[in-house]
């Protein structure tokens, strides 16, 4: 996952891939300010998926509010949201069958 705004250190080689939902009905902020020579901030909306790449050792803090305000929340560490790129496929196929769900079906014009 390419990430082209606030790359990851050169200097750190491992990375991981990760994932946080928004559950609560508010907008988030977070970020990770944990790691050196690295700052990592994001707008999560209610319900929405972020995924991203991060250090293992990094936290991500989650900063919770109204428009001119926000709380600091919670902090989780990323090693916790460790999503394993291949079972992003099961997601996917979730999706597609969903999707394949909500298609009306065919009515024959003799019924």
């Amino acid at each position: 996952m390419a990430q082209i705004i606030d790359h990851i250190p050169t200097d750190q080689s491992e990375t991981i891939l990760c994932c946080y939902v928004n559950v609560t009905s508010k907008m988030q902020i977070v970020r990770i300010t944990n790691i050196r020579d690295w700052y990592f901030e994001r707008v999560v909306f209610p319900g929405q998926r972020l995924m991203f790449e991060a250090l293992p050792q990094a936290q991500l803090e989650i900063h919770t509010g109204m428009m001119a305000s926000a709380i600091l929340s919670d902090t989780i560490s990323c090693a916790r949201l460790v999503v394993d790129p291949e079972e992003s496929a099961p997601w996917e196929q979730q999706m597609s069958v969903n999707s394949q769900a909500e298609q009306p079906a065919a009515v024959s014009a003799g019924s």
